[in-house]
């Protein structure tokens, strides 16, 4: 094997002036040293943020087939405009690779795996947390600067990953970082909201549409704290932060419907509780909950929220409390309450928007795929 790399390697060298050559080794020395960085406190980091160009391709192919020969024949990916090898099932290289409907569908089912796998997280699945990743690196958007949104994946790196929105979040990414390793030609911009489409799916919610084509990018692009909603305030702070993405009033409560799932932490959040009685799947239980049940301020230390006066465990935030004070808002939540179809549909709407808002695709919004449930 190293008699094969040594060959190629003289073969480029007579091939091309030598800086080229020079160029090309750095090149590939920079990528390798991407791919080995270890895990971060914040989660991995190893991402060329964009394509490096050469005078002449030939040493570019040759340099690749060698690095396939000393490496065992891997990949290297359309991250950043980088060109990626699949490796075959015997450790061969098969070529660029164009991933299709069947990979992604192979990448949800190994997440929908993990989920049921791992079912000792909070109240029995990571779903609810997955949601949150792929809706917080979603939400920074700002439409007057076309910044943030899920393309770039940056809450990778400490000054968006440690904004105090996005505390508890690290244990989704690291949730997701062996699937990422399993099928590492997938940027994680595309894998954190194709898993939040899989969690979704996954909770019983509706098949929510979805197209690749994220790429990540470094440190440079993180956003500013502040873009994501705080659940003390009320409705002139939601519209405030989802009228600056692009949603309007019906869109907002729609979105808000995600809060049937999961909990707050009182050393994330400092806020505490679930808002339904079934914090893992996806229902039109969180508005029917807040129009039937009787809410108080929740006597206690921590910041304030609201409780139901029956069972006293359930909890609803500030911003929650907002959809039924102010009359726009409500007849949104009194119609997804009456009607869950018509929020399974509006939901399923909002997400795609979501998750797609600042993305530069390549594709067309017909190029959308549904990827397949797991559950019956």
């Amino acid at each position: 094997m190293a008699s094969v790399a040594r060959t190629f390697s003289r073969f480029a060298s007579s091939a091309a002036p030598r800086s080229s050559t020079l160029r090309t080794s750095a090149t590939f020395t920079a990528r390798r040293a991407c791919i080995r960085q270890p895990l971060q406190t914040s989660s991995r980091r190893g991402y060329a943020s964009g394509p490096t160009s050469t005078s002449s391709s030939t040493p570019y192919v040759i340099g690749a087939l060698a690095l396939a020969a000393v490496g065992g024949g891997y990949f290297y990916l359309n991250n950043g405009g980088v060109t990626q090898l699949k490796e075959g099932s015997s450790g061969e290289t098969r070529g660029v690779f164009t991933p299709t409907k069947d990979d992604y569908q192979k990448v949800y089912n190994m997440i929908a795996g993990l989920l049921d796998e791992h079912d000792d997280y909070d109240d029995g699945s990571y779903g609810p947390v997955i949601v949150r990743l792929a809706w917080h690196c979603s939400g920074t958007y700002d439409k007057l600067t076309d910044t943030g949104g899920s393309n770039g994946a940056t809450m990778r790196f400490a000054p968006e990953g440690d904004h105090g929105a996005n505390a508890g979040l690290k244990a989704a990414r690291d949730f997701l970082d062996p699937v990422k390793q399993k099928h590492p030609w997938i940027s994680y911009s595309d894998l954190w909201t194709l898993a939040g489409v899989c969690a979704i799916q996954e909770m019983q919610g509706p098949v929510v549409p979805w197209r690749p084509g994220r790429k990540d990018r470094d440190v440079s692009m993180c956003t500013p704290d502040g873009r994501l909603p705080d659940g003390a305030k009320e409705q002139s702070h939601l519209r405030a932060i989802f009228g600056r993405m692009g949603f309007d009033d019906r869109e907002i409560v729609a979105l808000s419907g995600a809060h049937a799932l999961g909990r707050c932490h009182t050393d994330r959040s400092g806020f505490d509780g679930p808002w339904s009685f079934s914090p893992t799947v996806v229902s039109n239980d969180y508005y029917r909950l807040l129009l039937s049940e009787k809410w108080n301020f929740r006597q206690w230390d921590g910041p304030k929220q609201y409780q139901d006066l029956k069972s006293k465990s359930l909890m609803m935030l500030p911003t929650d409390m907002a959809l039924i004070k102010d009359k726009e808002f409500k007849k949104h939540v009194e119609r997804y309450a009456a009607d869950n179809q018509a929020f399974f549909n509006d939901f399923r709407d909002v997400l795609v928007k979501l998750f797609e808002l600042g993305v530069p695709f390549q594709s067309k919004p017909e190029d959308r795929i549904s990827l397949k449930p797991t559950i019956g």
